[in-house]
C-alpha cells in the first residue's frame, strides 16, 4: 500500500512528523522512556502486553467510517498490524502488534482517509460514542450525530484536555431508552425536545461523573434540559475545573466521578458555572437538514436462492430494524469478539457499496450496522453477508457476548476472556436457541476489573480475578449481575459482585442462572426485573456450591486458552502516571507550554493561547514546588501551595498573589489584547522559576519520586 501525504492536513501532518521526531529522540536515548509513553499515549500508541509491539487505536466518533475508510483499515492491519480489525467497546478499531517505527505511517494512512489517532489513548478527551442508530432510530426526537462530531473536533486538539490527571469519557444516546449507555459515562447527553415561547427547541437531558470498573457509580442527572448549543460551553468550563481540581496522584481515584462525589453535584456545578466568562465564544452546532443518502442501485443485484429459510427469518427478526426513514432498514452484523480479519473488511466495503449508504457504523458492543438497506436488497445481502461469517442470527442477545482482549495483549489482563467468551456464546447458541431473540438477557466480560469490556453496565457479567490455594493460584472470573439498562424505563443499573469462582466454571454459573430464570421468572419479566426482585444474596446462595474450592481438578489451574498451569503476571497499566523524573525535565515541559501558547498567540488562537500559558505556569510552580519536597496532586493544591512558599521565599516578584495572577483567565472573556498580556506575564514567570532554580540548584539535578510527580 502506498501512502501518501497529499489529502493530508497540515494539523495531522504536525502531528505525524512531531510523533515521528519523539520516536527518535526516545530510540536515540535523549527522551526519557516514562515521558515518551505519556507522549505517545495521546497518539493512540499503546504498549501491548508483548515486548517490542504496540497497539495502535484509531479514534472514530461514534463509529461510523466510509467504506473507502474501512479499506484503508484493511491494509494497514495487514500491512503493519497481525491482519485483524479489532472493534472496542469505545466504538474504535484496534490494531495490534504494530512495530514502533510504523505507528507514524498507520497514522499517515488514516490521516489520508480523513481519520486520527489524536487522543485516543492517554488522559484526554476520549472517543465520543452515540447509538449506533443514531440518525434512523425511530424513536429518536431528532439525529445526535452533528452534535457528537462537532463536540469531537472541538476537543481534539483543545488545549485545556490535553494533559489531564486522567481521561473523560463522552456519550450521546439517541432516545430516551440510552442505548448509548450515558449513564456510566464522565458526560452523557440524551435528546429532547422542549417547547419554549411557542417554540420546538432542541436539547439534552444532561448527567455527569459516572463511570464503571472498581468503583462503578450511576452518573447523577444535572439537567433535565439543556439547550443543544448550550452543551459545549457546560463541557468546556467542566472540564477546566476537572483539569483544575482533579486528583493527579492517587490514579484509582483520578477520574471525574470523584471529583464530583467529592465536591457534591451541587458545589461542581456552581464552580462550572463560575468559569463560563472565561471560556471562548463557541459558534452554534453546524446541523444540516436530514436527507437520505446517496444510494446504490441495486436493480443489477444477483438474484440468490436463500439455503435455510428459517435461519434468515430469524436473522431478519433478530438483525434488522425499520429506520425512522420509512421503506429503509437497518442490518446489524453480529461480529464474534469484534474482530475482522482484512479480507472480510475489503469483501464487507465491496458489499456496503452494492447494498447500503457509504456509512458504516461500529457499535458499543463490537458489532456493525449497516444503514438505508432496501427490504428487496435484505436476500442478497444475507447471501453474501453468510459467506462472510457476518450473518449470525442474535444481535443483542446472550449469545452476543462482547469481550476485552484481556490477556491476549493486555498487559493489566488477568485471565483470559476471549476463550471464554468463545466457550459461552457455544453454550447459548447450542443448548439456548431460543434466547436468540431475546434481548434482555447479555454478557459482557473483561480481563480485569477495569472494565473495558463493560462488565459492570451488563446483566450478566464476569471480571479477571485469581484465588490463592495453597502455593497456586486458580484462574477467575468475579460474578457480577444487575448491569445494563431498563428498555422500558431507560434506567441504567451498575451491577453487583456476587461471588467469585475458578474460571473454568463459569460455564457452569451460566447454566444454573439461566435455569433458575426458566423456572423461577413470572409473566412479563426482564433479567433485571428477576434479579432485583430475588436479590443479591439469594444468587450468591444459588452459585456458592460452584464456588467452593475444596475439590479442585487439575485443569482448573489452566486459563482458557493456556496449556500449563496458570500464572498470575499483571503489568503497568498506560494510563498511569510516569513512575520518576528530574525538576529540570518538568521546567522543560513548562517550557514546551509556552511555546505552544506563543504559537497560538500567532495563530490568534486566543483561548488556547491563554490556557497553555496557564497550564506552563502551572508547570512552572511545581516543579519549583517539587524542588522544596512539597507534594502536588491537584492543580488547584500547587496554586494554592506556591502561594504559601512565596511568602516564606520570594523566588519571584509578583504584582498581588500568584492565585489572583493565575486565575485572571477566568475573569475575562478571550480576546487579542488580554491574551498578549497574559502571555507575557507567564513567559516571565516562567523565565524567573527556571532561573531562581539554576541559581539555587548550580546545574546539579533533583530527582522526584513518584508520588511527588503526577501532577
Amino acid at each position: 500500500m502506498q501512502i501518501t501525504t497529499q489529502n493530508i492536513g497540515l494539523e495531522d501532518r504536525k502531528d505525524i512528523e512531531e510523533l515521528e521526531t519523539k520516536i527518535g529522540k526516545f530510540k536515540a536515548g535523549t527522551m526519557q522512556e516514562e515521558r515518551f509513553r505519556h507522549y505517545r499515549l495521546t497518539r493512540g500508541v499503546y504498549g501491548q502486553r508483548q515486548e517490542g509491539v504496540q497497539m495502535f487505536r484509531t479514534k472514530l466518533p461514534y463509529g461510523k467510517v466510509t467504506a473507502n475508510q474501512l479499506l484503508v483499515l484493511a491494509d494497514l492491519a495487514e500491512k503493519y498490524g497481525h491482519q485483524n480489525l479489532h472493534i472496542t467497546t469505545r466504538q474504535n478499531i484496534q490494531l495490534h502488534y504494530v512495530k514502533l517505527d510504523n505507528a507514524p505511517a498507520v497514522w499517515k494512512g488514516l490521516a489520508a482517509s480523513g481519520l486520527t489517532a489524536r487522543g485516543a489513548c492517554g488522559n484526554t478527551v476520549r472517543n465520543v460514542t452515540a447509538s449506533a442508530a443514531a440518525g434512523v432510530d425511530p424513536d429518536e426526537p431528532f439525529d445526535v450525530t452533528p452534535y457528537v462530531h462537532g463536540v469531537f473536533e472541538y476537543f481534539l486538539r483543545n488545549s485545556i484536555c490535553q494533559d489531564m490527571g486522567r481521561k473523560i469519557k463522552i456519550a450521546f444516546s439517541s432516545s430516551e431508552k440510552d442505548s448509548g449507555f450515558t449513564y456510566f459515562h464522565d458526560f452523557g447527553f440524551i435528546p429532547r425536545i422542549k417547547e419554549v415561547d411557542g417554540k420546538e427547541v432542541k436539547g439534552f437531558k444532561v448527567v455527569i461523573g459516572g463511570g464503571l470498573g472498581a468503583v462503578s457509580i450511576v452518573a447523577p442527572t444535572v439537567a433535565e434540559f439543556m439547550p443543544a448549543d448550550d452543551i459545549m460551553p457546560f463541557m468546556d468550563a467542566a472540564i477546566r475545573i476537572f483539569d483544575r481540581h482533579g486528583e493527579r496522584e492517587k490514579r484509582m481515584k483520578a477520574r471525574m466521578k470523584f471529583l464530583v462525589k467529592k465536591l457534591g453535584v451541587e458545589a461542581f456545578m456552581e464552580l462550572v458555572e463560575k468559569e463560563r466568562i472565561g471560556i471562548p465564544a463557541i459558534a452554534p452546532f453546524d446541523v444540516p437538514a436530514e436527507v437520505t443518502p446517496d444510494l446504490p442501485g441495486i436493480d443489477n443485484l444477483t438474484s440468490v436462492e436463500i439455503d435455510d429459510e428459517s435461519a434468515f427469518k430469524l436473522w431478519k427478526k433478530t438483525n434488522v430494524f425499520e429506520q425512522k426513514q420509512k421503506g429503509f432498514y437497518g442490518v446489524f452484523l453480529k461480529v464474534h469478539l469484534g474482530d475482522v480479519s482484512p479480507d472480510t473488511a475489503r469483501a464487507l466495503a465491496s458489499l456496503v457499496s452494492q447494498t447500503a449508504a457509504d456509512d458504516i457504523r461500529f457499535t458499543a458492543d463490537q458489532n456493525i450496522l449497516l444503514r438505508f438497506v432496501k427490504p428487496e436488497a435484505l436476500p442478497y445481502l444475507y447471501h453474501e453477508l453468510v459467506t462472510l461469517d457476518l450473518a449470525k442470527a442474535g444481535y443483542g442477545s446472550i449469545a452476543d457476548v462482547t469481550a476485552c482482549p484481556g490477556t491476549d495483549t493486555c498487559a493489566l489482563g488477568v485471565t483470559n476472556s476471549t476463550g471464554l467468551a468463545d466457550t459461552l456464546k457455544n453454550l447459548v447458541e447450542s443448548e439456548h436457541r431460543e434466547l436468540l431473540d431475546v434481548q434482555d438477557i447479555s454478557i459482557k466480560i473483561s480481563g480485569c476489573m477495569n472494565s473495558c469490556g463493560q462488565h459492570m453496565g451488563s446483566p450478566i457479567g464476569f471480571h479477571g480475578s485469581s484465588i490463592r490455594q495453597g502455593i497456586k493460584v486458580i484462574p477467575a472470573m468475579q460474578v457480577v449481575l444487575g448491569g445494563g439498562i431498563d428498555t422500558d424505563t431507560g434506567q441504567g443499573y451498575v451491577a453487583d459482585k456476587v461471588i467469585k469462582v475458578p474460571t473454568r466454571r463459569v460455564p457452569q454459573v451460566l447454566k444454573t442462572l439461566l435455569a433458575d430464570y426458566e423456572a423461577n421468572k413470572e409473566s412479563g419479566d426482564k433479567y433485571l426485573t428477576y434479579y432485583y426482585r430475588q436479590g443479591k444474596r439469594y444468587f450468591y446462595d444459588l452459585l456458592k456450591a460452584i464456588a467452593k474450592i475444596d475439590e479442585i481438578v487439575e485443569y482448573e489451574f489452566f486459563d482458557w486458552g493456556q496449556d500449563k498451569q496458570y500464572i498470575q503476571s499483571i503489568g503497568v497499566g498506560e494510563c498511569a502516571g510516569v513512575s520518576y523524573d528530574m525538576v529540570g525535565a518538568i521546567l522543560g515541559d513548562a517550557v514546551e507550554k509556552i511555546d505552544e501558547s506563543k504559537e497560538a498567540l500567532q495563530g490568534e488562537v486566543w483561548s488556547e493561547a491563554i490556557y497553555n500559558a496557564y497550564t506552563g505556569m502551572v508547570i512552572a510552580a511545581k516543579g519549583w514546588l517539587l524542588s522544596k519536597d512539597v507534594k502536588c496532586n491537584t492543580h488547584i493544591g500547587i496554586i494554592e501551595d506556591f502561594d504559601k512558599a512565596l511568602a516564606e521565599d520570594p523566588v519571584v516578584e509578583l504584582e498581588g498573589s500568584f492565585t489572583d495572577l493565575i486565575f485572571r483567565m477566568k475573569q475575562k472573556a478571550p480576546a487579542r489584547g488580554f491574551a498578549e498580556d497574559y502571555v507575557n506575564t507567564a513567559i516571565e514567570f516562567v523565565k524567573s522559576i527556571i532561573a531562581s532554580r539554576e541559581d539555587a540548584f548550580e546545574g546539579t539535578e533533583k530527582l522526584v519520586v513518584d508520588a511527588y510527580y503526577k501532577a
